[in-house]
């Protein structure tokens, strides 16, 4: 069995992110190893053809960057004690790529991920980016389903 010394978690900033996190971190905790978390920024549609009075996209494109690196920050305080060593990445570009860009660079053992668990319609159009790394990675991927919650009556 192969060593897990690098675990690349990917995050969305969901709750389902978040669920998947705890496995990430036992999984990095027992194993020793590395953290590696990565937040990819989707690439906005190019409107710059367009004329649109009083917008910069180009503004537009930096403040999203800029708030996506301040929540990556503030994820990644939180959980700074059980984390040492920790890196994190803000990547524009379409998820699933950038996904497995990155957890080949760093040379991840393991990738793990939430899955919201779109159905029909929904994942025909939206596809999922957890199924599309799942399909393409070159290491193993461990995808968590969003916690059951309890029917009502």
């Amino acid at each position: 069995m192969k060593n897990i010394d690098t675990v690349l978690f990917a995050t969305d900033f969901s709750e389902v992110s978040d669920h998947a996190f705890e496995y990430a971190l036992s999984l990095a905790s027992t194993c020793n190893a590395r953290m590696v978390v990565v937040h990819v920024v989707t690439d906005q549609v190019d409107l710059r053809n367009f004329y649109v009075p009083y917008v910069s996209f180009d503004e537009i494109d930096k403040k999203i960057e800029e708030s996506a690196q301040n929540m990556l920050a503030d994820f990644c305080n939180k959980w700074i004690e059980q984390l040492p060593g920790v890196t994190s990445f803000v990547m524009t570009g379409i998820p699933h790529e950038e996904i497995i860009k990155k957890a080949t660079d760093v040379k991840a053992s393991l990738i793990v991920m939430g899955t919201h668990g779109r159905q029909g319609v929904d994942h025909f159009l939206f596809g999922s980016t957890a199924e599309r790394v799942v399909k393409t990675a070159l290491c193993p991927v461990l995808t968590v389903r969003p916690p059951q919650f309890p029917l009502h009556d």
